[in-house]
C-alpha cells in the first residue's frame, strides 16, 4: 500500500524482485528449514506486492477496449507459471525449481526497464510533462491522446488531496470499497486456495484414476486454457455474465465433489493401480473414478473464466484514483488472510467431519457470488474516470458521459 503510493506502480512491481530474488537464492541454498521459511516468507512478500501494483498499473496504462484483456494477463501469467512449475517438478528436483523461480523475475526487471510510469500517477505526483509523454509513448502519435489527457488531468485535479478516514465514509469510495473487499473475500470462500494447494491431497484422499501427481498437471493445463478464454471475451461479453457463468460451474463443481467423496467410498489409489497390474484378472478401476478429475477440472474452468481474473480487473477497473493504491493493497491483504485462514482450517474440518464438509461449504458461497454478481455495475468499454463518474453521480449521468464520449471519440 505505502509502495503504490510512494513509489508508483512501476517501481513498486520492480522492488519486489528484490525480495524475491533473495527469497529463491534461500531456497536453492537451503541447509535447514528455516531457510526455506525464509525463502518462502521473502517471496510470499514479493508477490503481495506484485498483486497489488500489477493490476492497477495495466489498468491506468490501457486503453478501455483492451483493458479487459490485458487486466487478465497476471492471472494468465501466475496460472502459466503454475503450470510450468507443475510440469518441471515431474523431472526436477526442488532445488532446481527455486532455481528457475529466478528467471521470470528478472526478466520483469529488464523488460519493465523500457516501460514507462503510469500517466495517472505521474499527474498526480505534478509531473505532467512526463505523463503526457508516457501517454504519447501507449497511445501512439496517431491518437488524439491529448484530449484522453485532458479527462485524465481533470480527474485527478478533483482528487490532488490524500484521502481521509472521514472521506472513505462517502458512497463514492465506500461502494467500491465495498465491491473489491467482499469480492476478494467471496473469491477465496470459494474454495480455490485450499483446491489448489491440497490438490493432490484431494486426489490421495479419492479414488482416481491417474496418479495424482499427473492430475495435478491436467489442471493446470485446463486452467490456463480457462483463463485465455477469459482473457478473449471478457471485453466481448462483459464482466457480469462471465461471473454468472463461472458461479454457476463452481457451485455445480464443488456440490458434485462433496456428493462424490460422500457417497464414493475412497480407496488408496496407489494400491489399487499396483493390484490392476499385478493381478490382471482383477476388476477394473469403476467409472466413477474419473469425476474427481473432471469436477476438478470443471471447477478450474468456472473460476479461471470469472472469479479468478475479473475480480482483480474490477478492484483496478471501480477503486478512484486517490483510493486505488492503498485500497488495492488492502485488497490483497483481506483476500490472503481469507486464503491463509481456510488453508488452515481445511485440513481441520476435514480430520474431524470429513472431506466432503468442506466442498459443500464452497457450493453454499458460490451461491452467494452469483447473487453478489447481480449488484455489481458493468465495467466494459468505460474509461476509469466515467467509472469512478457513475459511483459519484449515478447510473444516468454516467450513461450520458458515455455517449458523449462516443460521440466526440467518432
Amino acid at each position: 500500500m505505502y509502495c503504490n503510493d510512494r513509489l508508483g506502480r512501476k517501481l513498486s512491481i520492480m522492488a519486489s524482485a528484490v525480495p524475491s530474488v533473495f527469497g529463491y537464492l534461500f531456497m536453492t541454498s537451503a541447509q535447514g528449514v528455516w531457510m526455506l521459511l525464509v525463502g518462502r516468507l521473502l517471496t510470499g512478500f514479493a508477490g503481495g506486492m506484485t498483486s497489488a501494483a500489477i493490476p492497477v498499473y495495466i489498468s491506468e496504462i490501457c486503453h478501455p477496449g483492451v483493458r479487459g484483456a490485458l487486466g487478465s494477463c497476471p492471472q494468465i501469467m501466475a496460472v502459466l507459471g503454475a503450470l510450468f512449475l507443475y510440469a518441471l517438478g515431474l523431472v526436477l528436483p526442488w532445488r532446481w525449481l527455486a532455481v528457475a523461480g529466478q528467471v521470470p523475475v528478472l526478466l520483469m526487471v529488464a523488460l519493465l526497464c523500457f516501460m514507462p510510469n503510469s500517466p495517472r500517477f505521474l499527474i498526480a505526483k505534478k509531473k505532467e510533462e512526463e505523463a503526457l509523454e508516457a501517454l504519447r509513448w501507449l497511445r501512439g502519435d496517431e491518437v488524439d491522446y491529448w484530449w484522453e489527457f485532458e479527462q485524465i488531468r481533470s480527474s485527478v485535479m478533483e482528487q490532488s488531496e490524500p484521502i481521509s478516514w472521514t472521506e472513505i465514509r462517502k458512497p463514492y469510495i465506500a461502494k467500491p470499497l465495498a465491491i473489491t473487499l467482499l469480492m476478494r473475500f467471496l473469491q477465496q470462500l470459494s474454495g480455490v486456495t485450499p483446491i489448489l494447494v491440497y490438490l493432490q491431497l484431494i486426489f490421495d484422499s479419492t479414488a482416481v484414476i491417474l496418479p495424482s501427481q499427473y492430475d495435478a498437471v491436467i489442471v493446470g493445463a485446463v486452467r490456463l486454457g480457462s483463463v485465455l478464454v477469459s482473457a478473449f471475451s471478457v471485453d466481448k461479453a462483459g464482466r457480469k455474465i462471465l461471473l454468472y457463468i463461472s458461479a454457476i460451474i463452481m457451485f455445480a463443481s464443488n456440490l458434485t465433489l462433496g456428493l462424490y467423496i460422500h457417497y464414493v467410498p475412497a480407496s488408496p489409489h496407489n494400491s489399487s493401480v499396483t493390484a490392476a497390474h499385478e493381478n490382471p484378472a482383477s476388476p477394473p478401476l469403476h467409472g466413477l473414478t474419473i469425476i474427481p478429475l473432471i469436477a476438478t477440472m470443471f471447477y478450474i474452468i468456472g473460476y479461471a473464466m470469472g472469479w479468478g481474473p475479473i475480480t482483480w480487473l474490477l478492484m483496478s477497473e471501480v477503486l478512484p484514483l486517490k483510493a486505488r493504491g492503498a485500497v488495492s493493497g488492502m485488497c490483497v491483504l483481506v483476500s490472503w488472510l481469507t486464503a491463509f485462514a481456510l488453508t488452515r482450517v481445511f485440513l481441520l474440518v476435514k480430520d474431524n467431519y470429513g472431506l466432503e464438509v468442506p466442498f459443500f461449504f464452497f457450493s453454499v458461497i458460490c451461491v452467494a457470488n452469483l447473487v453478489f454478481a447481480c449488484l455489481l455495475p458493468e465495467t466494459r468499454g468505460r474509461s476509469l474516470e466515467r467509472i469512478e463518474s457513475y459511483f459519484r453521480t449515478g447510473r444516468k449521468s454516467f450513461l450520458e458521459s458515455f455517449r458523449g464520449s462516443r460521440r466526440s471519440y467518432s
